[in-house]
């Protein structure tokens, strides 16, 4: 092999010289359409973050301000913490029981088994 030629090697692959970014998306859609809390039919999610269990809680049709009122009073009344991202409500801790309850206080409904 000498020194001036190229070897033209095909693997299979397309090497450029560009990245190319990959956007997934949204888990979920974000609608704009706002329900009573009669209207809704929420569930639970629980997932393990950094060791620990979160409660999610969702997806809520509300305006944002209305959403985060009842997220403070919740939060509030569980003495736990939490937040609202994507029109689902997070609180720290396994609390599906406590909120359930809460929530029909406040007018909500759930789905079957949930």
């Amino acid at each position: 092999m000498s020194r001036g030629k190229k070897l033209d090697i095909f693997i299979g692959a397309d090497i450029e010289d560009s990245w190319a970014e990959i956007q997934a998306p949204r888990k979920s859609t974000i609608s704009n359409e706002i329900l009573e809390p009669s209207k809704h039919f929420l569930m639970f999610k629980k997932e393990k973050r950094r060791g620990k269990t979160v409660t999610l809680v969702g997806e809520f049709k509300l305006p944002k301000n209305d959403a985060t009122a009842t997220l403070k009073t919740l939060k509030k009344k569980l003495g736990c913490g939490g937040s609202y991202k994507d029109n689902w409500m997070e609180f720290q801790g396994e609390l599906k029981d406590k909120l359930r309850a809460l929530l029909i206080q406040e007018g909500f409904r759930f789905k079957h088994k949930h």
